[in-house]
């Protein structure tokens, strides 16, 4: 039913230009498998934002649920469409309802991300957690950033690569502050990169059993969980560069981490003029 709804809105340039097409797939550079419709992000969210206020949005998102884990052949949601597990996790984030209700929800979204595209879009658009515990009181459907750090303290521990990646964007998101820096940290410094699993295979290794196309990370997996971690060192540093600083150079983080967050500084307008050591 999703996709029926996904294939007006496909990009005329997607359907019709090859190497717009290519580009396309190779910056989402999805797992073998997982199948690109060629929707753009805004016209994903309008979709997504339509459901969520219809009165069957729970039902709509029980659906993609039953086929997501009834498929039984390996991981969960496989065979579903890129677009169609964006658009699940864009309604997760545009419905309003109580965070009892919403985490129960994305208990069944987390374990079928696979991608960076699809983790960061859901992660970017979670306009549901507030600081301020008196809003959440007046506005039901928002949680605490308590609450939502006590829901993600197991992704943190996980060894997958993707559910990693979101307890490390969320982080990103809603706990760069002066409060919550310091346990971010500790969980950055508790991540065993050897442990967490990772479909990806490294460049290195995709020439030498020679595999080319989706699945390949342009560097060493689990390279989504890396690099979500310079992502979110180099926003930290603009917003506390001292303790950014202070953290990374007394850090064991791998070199390899070090190097990307150098270079995510020196790419970012905020930060290309602040030294990231």
């Amino acid at each position: 039913m999703m996709e029926e709804m996904l294939l007006p809105l496909v990009s005329e340039r997607f359907r019709n230009e090859p190497k717009y097409r290519e580009g396309h797939i190779r910056i989402v550079n999805p797992l073998p498998g997982r199948r690109i419709l060629g929707v753009h992000v805004p016209e994903m969210k309008a979709l997504a934002k339509n459901l969520a206020r219809g009165e069957d949005a729970l039902g709509i998102i029980r659906g993609l649920e039953a086929e997501a884990w009834a498929e039984g052949d390996g991981a969960p949601g496989r065979r579903m469409t890129y677009e169609e597990l964006v658009v699940w996790g864009l309604m997760i984030n545009y419905m309003k309802v109580p965070w009892n209700v919403r985490a129960e929800l994305l208990r069944r979204f987390v374990p079928v991300l696979d991608n960076w595209g699809v983790c960061d879009t859901f992660c970017s658009n979670a306009k549901w957690v507030h600081a301020d515990e008196k809003t959440v009181r007046k506005q039901a459907y928002k949680c605490t950033r308590h609450e939502l750090w006590d829901f993600m303290r197991p992704y943190w521990r996980s060894s997958d690569e993707f559910e990693v990646r979101f307890a490390v964007v969320v982080s990103m998101v809603h706990f760069l502050d002066e409060q919550w820096f310091p346990e971010v940290c500790r969980m950055i410094d508790a991540l065993d990169f050897d442990v967490i699993r990772s479909e990806y295979i490294s460049a290195k290794e995709a020439k030498r059993k020679g595999v080319s196309g989706g699945g390949v990370a342009l560097g060493e997996p689990p390279y989504y969980v890396r690099m979500a971690v310079a992502w979110l060192l180099a926003t930290a540093l603009a917003k506390m560069p001292d303790r950014t600083r202070e953290y990374v150079n007394a850090s064991r983080l791998p070199d390899d981490v070090k190097r990307l967050y150098a270079r995510k500084a020196r790419e970012s307008f905020r930060t290309r003029t602040i030294s990231p050591f």
